[in-house]
Order: structure tokens, then sequence, then C-alpha cells
């Protein structure tokens, strides 16, 4: 069965003292197995809450996320940890690299929390960080690398356990522009090989341009542009 992705009738709402602040009233979309989203809209509106709650990092207060045949929201305990394992791929702006370990120790990171480490599992790496362009310095640690080195380590770390998800949350906030669209383009040339949704939140409208469908958030509510974006270039680096 295909991964598409549903989110439907997705409502978000916190309580600060006697009030409710609604962050998300009711948003919706679907995507196709390996297709590429963007989620745009100015700082604060609630992408990032939207974009946890698809990667069952928060639960909605009303509505439904589902992946293929499995009603994400409804998850608890260790089957909801070993899906947010095994089937979700997360980049943040932040790469979140942890500094005692090396590039490809990063890279193993999410097989070792669910035990699945295995010599598969180190080629693997191995694979990616050289599909990153990083091979040579696997064994660097991350204090050594430039800020486009360690998002791009990140990279291969979120895609280690084959995701059926890739979602990124400003993934290029903190990188100069040409790193910026390299970062992008290796984005969608992995997840087009692999066969996994992207869905990546970002104010940029250069990275929401790149991708073939954006959905802007404005007021709680999420609206489908009407053109629809090229992926990759042909020849453009990655």
């Amino acid at each position: 069965m295909s991964n598409r992705l549903v989110v439907q009738e997705v409502y978000k709402s916190y309580r600060t003292g006697s009030e409710s602040l609604d962050v998300l009233k009711g948003a919706s979309l679907t995507a196709e197995e390996g297709e590429s989203l963007a989620i745009a809209g100015p700082s604060g509106c609630g992408k990032s809450t939207l974009l946890n709650i698809i990667g069952s990092l928060d639960a909605p207060t009303s509505g439904k996320v589902s992946l293929g045949d499995v009603e994400v929201t409804s998850l608890t305990g260790s089957p909801l940890a070993e899906y947010r394992n095994r089937q979700v791929g997360f980049v943040f702006q932040d790469h979140h690299l942890l500094p005692q370990c090396s590039a490809i120790e990063n890279v193993l990171l999410p097989t070792l929390a669910s035990r699945h480490e295995t010599q598969e599992s180190a080629a693997r790496a191995r694979d990616l960080l050289a599909r990153v362009g990083l091979e040579e310095k696997a064994d660097d640690f991350p204090a050594l690398l430039s800020g486009g080195e360690r998002q791009r380590i990140a990279v291969a770390r979120a895609l280690i356990n084959r995701p059926s998800l890739l979602l990124c949350d400003e993934p290029t906030g903190n990188l100069d522009a040409d790193t910026s669209r390299k970062i992008v383009s290796l984005f969608l040339e992995l997840v087009k090989e692999m066969r996994t949704t992207l869905v990546v939140v970002s104010h940029n409208p250069e990275v929401a341009r790149r991708l073939e469908r954006t959905f802007r958030l404005k007021d709680g509510v999420l609206e489908e542009d009407g053109d629809v974006s090229p992926a990759l270039s042909e020849g453009e680096e990655a």
C-alpha cells in the first residue's frame, strides 16, 4: 500500500490562563508517496506546530494524521516510539549533532536508539555520507565541520532508517544562500530516489518555489497555492 500522507481537519489550541489560543483551525492536506511539499507562512503562524503534529512529536486537539493505513494520531507508547523512529526523519534549523560523536556516529544514532544497528547500517551510513559529499569526513567531529557540512550530516542521519516521511523545519535558516540551494537540491535528489515524502516548513520563498507544491498557513487555515513549482533543476549541483 502506498504511504499516502493525509492530514485531516487538524485543530490545535493552547490554554493561556483562562483563555484558549487557537493555533490551527482545521488544517488539511494530502501528499502522495515521493512528493515534496512546502508549508509557508510568517513566523509564529503555527507552521512548526503543524509539522510536529505530522511527525507525531505533538498531538492535535482534534483531527487525524494518517500515513498509509496507519492512523498516526491514535498511536501511543511503544508503537508511537517505533513509528517515530522508523517512519519519520527530522531535520531542524539547528543540526543537533552530538559534539562528542563523529560524523558517522551521529548518522547512526537513530539505529542505536531502536537497537537496529547492524553491519548493514554502518555500510548505509557511509553510503549516505558519500551521497552528501562527506565520505572523507566520516570520522571528523562536528567542531571541525562547517555549518553546511553539519546540516548535510543531519540529512544523512534523518534518512538512515529509510523513513517514509522526511520533515524539515527551517532547515536552511542558518545557512548562506548558496549552501541553502545545495541543501534543498540534496533533499530533492535523495527523496525522489528513496520515494520518501518531503515536507519542508520555511518562510523563505526561494525554498518553497523549489518544491512541487506549496501550502500557506494563515490565521490557522492551510491553503494550497495554485502554481506548481518545479523540483530539482536538471544539472543543478546537490
